[in-house]
């Protein structure tokens, strides 16, 4: 088994990647393969809505001028996805926001093709405005019949503007266990 962690952080090795690396430190725990893509310094854009994904139904985007088709074969291989983002005015940050809207176009134009994977969100926050960015990943796994694993709160973690801030986040670095843990638990049963 094994689970793909895309970073959409615009920083490399900040406090979204921190977030993440204690989710896959747990799934690694249960001897679960990990694999993990930055967005930052890589060029991704947003949907064009041309459709040719549900002309062509050959599991990729018609524009091959980014990094989202290699994004989306990892996807596609995986058995279950994190996706965590910075919050940027209440929201994920653009390159996630452009990857969840062309990744989800291909999915559902080619069969549903994350139907029943598990995905979970990882958000990282200075201050506030963190649940609309966790609601927004959250918002593509159900529509694309993703199935998600909760935590013991939600999937966030706080901290300042510099990176290694979310390390005094002690309740922030829990919860990113628990959901390494329950996420390995669900691929689990799901697979037996």
């Amino acid at each position: 088994m094994k689970v793909l962690a895309i970073n959409g952080s615009a920083r490399k090795d900040g406090n979204t990647s921190i977030l993440i690396h204690y989710v896959l430190g747990e799934l690694r725990k249960q001897g679960i393969d990990t694999e993990t893509l930055t967005l930052a310094g890589k060029k991704i854009h947003g949907c064009r809505a041309c459709y040719k994904c549900f002309e062509n139904k050959d599991n990729r985007c018609s524009m091959n001028d980014d990094l989202l088709n290699e994004c989306l074969g990892k996807m596609i291989e995986a058995d279950g996805m994190i996706l965590g983002s910075p919050t940027y005015f209440t929201d994920v940050s653009p390159e996630m926001k452009a990857l969840i809207d062309r990744a989800g176009f291909v999915a559902r134009a080619n069969g549903d093709l994350f139907k029943h994977k598990p995905g979970a969100a990882v958000i990282a926050v200075r201050r506030a405005g963190s649940i609309h960015a966790f609601d927004t990943i959250n918002h593509f796994f159900l529509i694309t019949q993703m199935v998600v694993p909760g935590s013991c709160y939600w999937n966030m973690g706080i901290g300042g503007r510099e990176k290694g801030d979310v390390e005094k986040d002690e309740e922030g670095i829990r919860t990113m266990k628990v959901l390494g843990e329950n996420m390995g638990w669900l691929l689990k049963k799901i697979r037996d």
